[in-house]
């Protein structure tokens, strides 16, 4: 197994999330697998357990902030609304900052739980580490339209 996986979330997820009427197990145990990568953490037992009997009794939206609470740990909750039919969530890393200058990541839904599952979907998408270096790269192979200019000023 490499020692860095590429953790990608799949936009498929995020389709059957908006799609989704109500959360169930089957969905909860398909974002749980394909996004979370603390959840079967030894560390964090007493956390895990309490996500795993939140979803056996059904409590979403407590089960999707102790998911947040848990996956997330720099990332709150910022705004939670609703409004004319649909909840609106928003995850924030500077919750006190003015919302600005904060760069929140927000999702809407009917539904309550799927709403703030579809933030915490988003956040593991942007917050997913990747592969790339901090030090941009620059081609190796000159284009062919490439020709060499003399800018010195000799007169």
């Amino acid at each position: 197994m490499p020692l860095l996986l590429e953790h990608h979330v799949p936009h498929e997820l995020n389709d059957r999330l908006c799609n989704a009427p109500a959360v169930t197990a089957e969905l909860m145990s398909e974002i749980v697998s394909e996004t979370c990568r603390r959840f079967p953490s030894m560390g964090q037992s007493e956390k895990t357990a309490r996500i795993e009997r939140l979803i056996q009794t059904g409590a979403w939206t407590d089960a999707a902030l102790a998911l947040i609470d848990l996956e997330l740990p720099q990332w709150q909750v910022r705004r939670v609304a609703y409004d004319e039919g649909e909840w609106y969530c928003a995850l924030s890393r500077e919750r006190e900052l003015p919302d600005w200058l904060d760069q929140s990541i927000e999702a809407h839904h009917p539904d309550l739980p799927l709403a703030i599952l579809s933030a915490f979907v988003d956040v593991q998408r942007v917050a997913a580490p990747s592969n790339r270096t901090s030090v941009p790269t620059v081609p190796r192979a000159a284009s062919a339209l490439y020709e060499p200019v003399l800018t010195d000023n000799f007169a």
